[in-house]
């Protein structure tokens, strides 16, 4: 089977997961993946969570990777991977009500059809696939968080920023 592996180096700044999505938006385009279908939100959604948590908690360069298994007529896997420098394993929260933090293993969860992390290197990979094939869920759009002074924020940028305890 082939498998087009394709990498990106994401900067210890929350402000790199946009350009991480922009960039992994891309690469979905250009392996059959349509900007519009439902599996492309998932995964960009699921990418935006993993380098979230890898930027955040660890304050560290992060490497994304996108895996597209073959198979013919869409089907196969396509699997993120997101490596850090931290060795610490991820944990994952239950929010509660109103809380912003803590959500975003939960939906990796929700979403992947399997997902785990292992150790790389000196730290970690954290991983999650989706099948071409299976139907694919529509995320929800993300809630809109109203933060001090009235101003509105997007997650994934205020949603982790202060969120302690995954690495």
């Amino acid at each position: 089977m082939q498998v087009l592996q394709v990498q990106l180096e994401v900067g210890p700044d929350p402000a790199e997961v946009g350009r991480a999505r922009r960039w992994a938006r891309s690469r979905l385009v250009g392996s059959g993946i349509g900007d519009d279908e439902p599996l492309a939100e998932t995964l960009i959604l699921l990418i935006s969570e993993l380098v979230t948590n890898a930027v955040v908690h660890t304050g560290c360069p992060a490497v994304l990777r996108m895996l597209f298994g073959g198979g013919g007529g869409g089907a196969g896997t396509v699997r993120v991977e997101v490596a850090d420098a931290s060795d610490r394993p991820p944990l994952q929260r239950h929010a509660e009500g109103e809380d912003t933090n803590g959500r975003g293993l939960e939906l990796v969860d929700g979403l992947a059809d399997r997902w785990g992390w292992q150790p790389e290197g000196a730290g970690k990979q954290i991983w999650c696939e989706v099948d071409r094939g299976a139907p694919t869920p529509v995320p929800e759009a993300p809630p809109r968080v109203v933060v001090q002074g009235g101003e509105v924020c997007e997650p994934p940028s205020c949603v982790f920023t202060n969120a302690p305890g995954l690495a």
